[in-house]
C-alpha cells in the first residue's frame, strides 16, 4: 500500500491534494494542522510512506513537523509545501531533513511527479534493507558504504543518512576525485524530469558535510570546485 500523511490547513489545497494522489492509487490521510499530523503519524509511524507538509501551519508548523519525522524515521519521504516568498523557509526545510519541495501553485502533474520521485527512492531504500546486509561494499579511506544495507560508516561508527544523502554520497563513491556538476547530481538523484532548482543540491551537500566532516565550514572529503559542482577527494588522489 501505497501510503501518504497529508498536512495542510487550507481545506481548498488539502483536498486538491487528496483527490489528485487518490487518483494516482496513493491511499491518503490528511490533517489540518501540524499537531494532528504528529499524532496521526505517531498511531501509524510504520504505515507511512511519504509526508506532505505546509511550511505554514497552526499549533505546529511545517518545519517542526518535519524536523520531528525526520528524527523519528530516514526512510520516510518527506516533502514540504511552500509559496514563492518563502525561499528560506524551504532551504531550512531541506536542512531539517526534507527531501524535496513544491512551490504553490502548482499542477496536478506536478504533484504527482515529485511524490511518485519520492515514493520510488523510499522503496527502493527500504527494498535492500530488507534484503541480505553483507553485500557489496566501497570504502574511501575512513568511510565504508555498504550498497547493500544502504548505509554509511566512518571509523565504524555509522551515520545516519535519509535516502537522498544517501544516493549522493553513492554518487560520489562512485566517482572519487571526479568533479561532479550539479546538474549531474540533479539528474542522477532527482531524475531528468525533476521540477525545482539545482538548490536542493546544495542545501543537501551542507547537511553532508554536517555529518562526514570533522569541520564542516573547512571541508577536507566534500569540497567545492567553485563554478561547477563537488568533489570527494581521498586522501591519496
Amino acid at each position: 500500500m501505497k501510503k501518504v500523511l497529508v498536512a495542510e490547513d487550507e481545506e481548498s489545497i488539502r483536498e486538491f491534494i487528496v483527490i489528485n494522489l487518490t487518483r494516482s492509487g496513493y491511499t491518503v490521510e490528511q490533517a489540518e494542522n501540524g499537531a494532528v499530523a504528529l499524532e496521526k503519524f505517531a498511531k501509524d509511524e510504520s504505515g507511512f510512506d511519504v509526508a506532505i507538509l505546509d511550511i505554514m501551519m497552526p499549533e505546529v508548523d511545517g518545519l517542526a513537523v518535519c524536523k520531528q519525522l525526520r528524527a523519528k524515521s530516514s526512510d520516510l519521504g518527506i516533502i514540504m509545501l511552500s509559496a514563492k516568498t518563502q525561499e528560506m523557509d524551504k532551504i531550512t526545510g531541506l536542512m531539517f531533513g526534507a527531501d524535496d519541495y513544491v512551490t504553490k501553485p502548482f499542477s496536478p502533474s506536478e504533484l504527482r511527479a515529485r511524490v511518485d520521485a519520492v515514493y520510488r527512492r523510499v522503496e527502493m531504500t527500504r527494498g535492500f534493507r530488507k534484503n541480505d546486509t553483507t553485500g557489496d561494499t566501497v570504502v574511501l579511506d575512513e568511510f565504508e558504504l555498504n550498497l547493500r544495507n544502504r548505509t554509511l560508516s566512518k571509523n565504524g561508527s555509522n551515520i545516519e543518512l535519509t535516502q537522498v544523502e544517501f544516493q549522493i554520497i553513492e554518487y560520489f563513491f562512485k566517482n572519487p576525485n571526479a568533479a561532479l556538476t550539479r546538474t549531474d547530481i540533479l539528474k542522477t538523484v532527482w531524475g531528468n524530469n525533476y521540477f525545482g532548482d539545482d538548490k536542493i543540491v546544495d542545501v543537501n551537500i551542507r547537511r553532508l558535510r554536517m555529518k562526514v566532516e570533522d569541520d564542516p565550514s573547512n571541508p577536507v572529503y566534500l569540497t567545492t570546485i567553485w563554478g561547477l559542482g563537488y568533489k570527494w577527494v581521498t586522501k591519496n588522489n
